[in-house]
């Protein structure tokens, strides 16, 4: 028993002696365990240091509300488009009509701009952060996770597998980030807004990329104001994903900033 009042078995891997962070802490790997020896040559793979996940956490969160204002924008040119092409459908012409065609296409276009700017921004240090969160996890629990920590970025990118592996990552990253109770059973933390935001995600690439080729292909009027619909339900998904993906990433850089705050546990009979 060491002078925090646990013995060594206790203590949390990562976890802050009482009154300050782990931040850029590894855990000790300790005396070697009993059993046979490694094979010769063999090199385990070293643990990551705990990295506090706030700054970027909050980062991530400010993008996240761009995110959401450019699907606002995006709705409105949707909508100028909507009306513009049901006035066409209904036989509108003339220059003033020509003028507000043109408006619309002009709309629909610099939204579309903004939009993929926003989201690659958005997209890149959402990913930095989530490689965050996923060393830390490995860190609080080294033996707790069901894909290698590479695969937190990879996942992203591989057509395919990005439709489960991240959500299975962010699973087990949940899992080992909630903190302890004072008897040391881990806190509950509900994984409802992340479930919520994944299926709304998968939801908006569907509907985004759906909409997009049809409206790519669009000739008449009325091709154009179905696809534009297309796009407008999937801003408003967009929306509701972007809004659960901030209260995710809130939640979980919390979980994993108190967890490194609070100590060694020492759990009770």
């Amino acid at each position: 028993v060491g002078a925090t009042g646990c013995c060594s078995a206790c203590a949390v891997p990562g976890a802050a002696p009482p009154g300050g962070p782990a931040y850029g802490a590894r855990p000790d790997a300790g005396p070697p365990a009993a059993g046979p020896h490694p094979p010769l040559g063999f090199q385990p793979v070293p643990l990551p240091r705990l990295a506090s996940p706030v700054g970027l956490g909050r980062a991530v969160a400010v993008l996240l509300g761009l995110c959401a204002l450019t699907d606002v924008f995006s709705l409105f040119a949707g909508a100028t488009m909507y009306g513009v092409t049901t006035r066409g459908i209904d036989g509108a012409e003339g220059p003033g009509f020509v003028r507000d065609a043109d408006r619309a296409d002009l709309l629909q276009f610099v939204s579309g701009i903004v939009q993929t700017v926003a989201l690659v921004a958005c997209g890149v240090l959402f990913v930095i952060w989530f490689h965050r969160v996923r060393s830390n996890a490995e860190v609080f629990r080294p033996g707790g996770h069901r894909v290698r920590r590479g695969w937190s970025i990879g996942a992203w990118f591989t057509p395919v597998v990005n439709l489960w592996f991240p959500k299975k990552i962010a699973n087990d990253v949940w899992a080992a980030s909630l903190p302890h109770q004072p008897d040391g059973s881990p806190v509950r933390a509900p994984r409802t807004v992340m479930n919520w935001w994944w299926g709304l995600w998968i939801a908006t690439l569907c509907l985004g990329r759906g909409g997009g080729r049809m409206y790519a292909r669009a000739e008449t009027f009325e091709e154009i104001r179905r696809a534009t619909g297309v796009l407008m339900v999937a801003d408003v998904v967009d929306i509701a994903a972007a809004v659960l993906a901030f209260l995710f990433v809130r939640r979980l850089t919390a979980l994993q900033d108190a967890k490194a705050h609070q100590g060694p546990v020492m759990m009770t009979v």
